[in-house]
């Protein structure tokens, strides 16, 4: 086997040799890594060992030469003998015990029992056997132990899935809660919203009613601002001329010489001198009105007629002999600047 090894290679060589303590059989494992081997193949083959160990199964020992030297027989045998753990050669000894001729006879010789001994070995089998009854208890007990442990860890895991299971139910509720509230505040506001629009619509409704029932009525009055108009331009005798002819058919020189520091007024004469007509149609058992005091053209125009626009054009075509009467007894004023004296100094 060594002259096969060769120095440029890594080599592997298993091979049996006979124990030298127990004369068994062993197998060796060689490990040769030639010096001429280059690093690099050194290194790639390093880990090969327990490849080959492994295939090879069976190797009690594992030697690693690099030279003729490391593989010499004495030196292999020698680890194998220190590797084996025992000096003991079973050949060696088994030629003690050979048997060397007739034995003498075998004799018998009482023994008086010990009952100390006995109560030992009794004590000591009990010994044992409690012993081994405390040790089943102890693996009982143990056992039982690690069974409450495990309940134990069991109810911890189901009461903390339990309250995990809660929470998340509580803190889902609260969500939905939350989201119903935002529902329903978002619902109030739309409908608040909603009555407000209509409510402005109403409003902006009333006030276009209220607008077209204003416009209407401006309309109304103003045609009947016109009719009264056209009425008025379609009668015969205007009452204002009337007036300013009796004005200027009234005597100039009906001024009276006044007193000093007294005020004379010709309507206060005629009120105090009139006398009640009682062949009047109108009102017979009344008195006449008083006539009222009308300016001249020289104070402004004199006062619209007191009888209605509608009935100004039927009720000039007759005048009640009343009114004539009235006509008659009117005297025109004096002009202004004649009525007041400056009393002498």
């Amino acid at each position: 086997m060594v002259e096969e090894l060769n120095s440029g290679k890594v080599m592997y060589a298993f091979c049996r040799v006979k124990d030298p303590n127990s004369g068994l059989p062993k197998y060796v494992l060689v490990n040769w890594t030639g010096e001429g081997v280059n690093d690099v193949r050194k290194g790639a083959c390093a880990n090969h060992v327990s490849t080959v160990a492994n295939f090879l199964k069976g190797a009690h020992v594992t030697i690693n030469a690099r030279a003729e030297e490391d593989v010499e027989p004495e030196l292999i045998m020698e680890k194998v003998a220190k590797a084996s753990g025992a000096n003991y050669n079973f050949h060696k000894e088994s030629s003690k015990f050979q048997d060397a001729g007739p034995q003498a006879p075998v004799g018998s010789v009482y023994q008086k029992t010990n009952a100390m001994s006995e109560i030992k070995r009794v004590n000591k089998d009990n010994f044992w056997a409690k012993a081994e009854k405390d040790e089943e208890n102890r693996r009982l007990e143990e056992k039982r132990r690690a069974e409450e442990e495990r309940q134990r860890l069991e109810r911890e895991r189901r009461e903390r899935e339990l309250q995990e299971a809660a929470g998340r139910e509580q803190r889902y509720k609260a969500r939905s809660n939350e989201i119903e509230a935002q529902k329903r505040l978002q619902q109030q506001q739309e409908a608040e919203n909603r009555d407000k629009e209509q409510q402005q619509w109403k409003e902006q409704a009333e006030e276009y009613e209220a607008r077209q029932r204003k416009g209407f009525k401006r309309s109304e009055s103003v045609e009947k601002a016109q009719e009264a108009a056209s009425l008025i331009a379609q009668r015969a005798v205007n009452p204002r001329d009337i007036f300013k002819q009796r004005e200027k058919s009234a005597p100039a020189d009906a001024v009276t010489p006044s007193q000093p520091g007294k005020l004379r007024s010709p309507f206060l004469q005629k009120e105090v001198n009139s006398v009640p007509s009682a062949a009047s149609p109108v009102s017979p058992a009344r008195d006449a009105p008083p006539a009222s005091f009308t300016p001249s053209s020289a104070w402004g125009t004199p006062p619209a007629s007191p009888v209605p626009a509608a009935g100004r054009d039927s009720g000039y075509n007759s005048v009640p002999a009343s009114h004539g009467e009235e006509a008659n007894l009117y005297e025109e004023p004096p002009d202004p600047s004649a009525i007041y004296e400056e009393p002498p100094q």
